[in-house]
């Protein structure tokens, strides 16, 4: 009997005046024994397929994807400060172009920090406090300061 391996993935993402939008994907694929024996092997064939969902979703849910919001907004985050897809209020656009002035200034790659720093894919992604704590970090480092 055949052992099969379902991996799924939803994510969900603010609009403005606090409506939101969706994408689901779930992927099913037929594992062999060796697979199923090897716990090494398995994980990294979980972890490409979780990849493949991740992919599949973002793609959904970016401006090329099949919704485009009518208000310009980039379709992968909220605007105007409305919830971000976690429940928090999302990052304003005031605070994202203080990210990006700091970063440029400072010669940060932000796109990485924050990836690494809150697992978020931009900075449009954070969220309010999130950024508030970023800014006030960046502003400090720069001042010479440790917090």
């Amino acid at each position: 009997m055949p052992t099969t391996l379902n991996v799924g993935l939803s994510k969900k993402v603010g609009e403005p005046d606090y409506g939101s939008r969706g994408a689901s994907v779930n992927l099913e694929t037929e594992l062999d024994a060796g697979l199923v024996n090897d716990s090494d092997r398995l994980r990294d064939r979980i972890r490409q397929l979780f990849q493949l969902a991740r992919s599949a979703v973002h793609e959904e849910l970016s401006p090329n994807g099949n919704q485009h919001p009518a208000n310009g907004n980039s379709g992968t985050g909220p605007a105007n400060g409305n919830a971000n897809g976690n429940g928090a209020r999302a990052a304003t656009d005031s605070q994202v172009r203080a990210l990006h002035a700091i970063a440029r200034k400072r010669q940060l790659d932000l796109a990485n920090l924050v990836q690494q720093r809150f697992r978020c894919q931009r900075p449009e992604d954070l969220s309010l406090r999130d950024a508030s704590t970023l800014i006030d970090e960046l502003n400090g480092a720069a001042n010479g300061s440790r917090r």
